[in-house]
């Protein structure tokens, strides 16, 4: 870790849509620096008690491409199911990076928090 590193502490970004089935986070680019960012992106769903035809879906863009995209069965009637996706990306001096979320449902599942964080490894 360089000495400017250790002054300073890591960026922590999220976006915590709640129930609603898009989220948005803008990382502005550093003009003075390239970072290291581990991203998740969490989708966690409402289960209903008849799960025969309940799913949940979770699609992830990075600067306006899809980067992932998983549609699963509920599972868990009554309790909650959900999807992750994570990764790793470096960001250059001065470059920017806007993560988009949207999360789907059916069969009587419902969003119950759609969760974008970004994390800094000044390692």
């Amino acid at each position: 870790m360089n000495k400017r590193a250790a002054a300073r502490p890591p960026e922590h970004w999220r976006c915590d849509a709640g129930h609603d089935s898009v989220a948005v986070l803008d990382i502005p680019g550093a003009l003075d620096r390239r970072r290291v960012f581990d991203v998740d992106v969490t989708l966690l769903v409402s289960v209903p008690a008849d799960i025969e035809a309940a799913w949940h879906a979770l699609s992830v863009e990075l600067d306006g491409r899809q980067q992932w995209q998983r549609r699963i069965p509920s599972n868990s009637p009554g309790q909650t199911d959900g999807l992750d996706y994570h990764c790793r990306l470096t960001l250059e001096v001065k470059q920017a990076l806007r993560v988009r979320a949207v999360a789907a449902v059916g069969g009587g599942s419902r969003v119950r928090q759609l969760l974008i964080e970004a994390r800094e490894d000044l390692s």
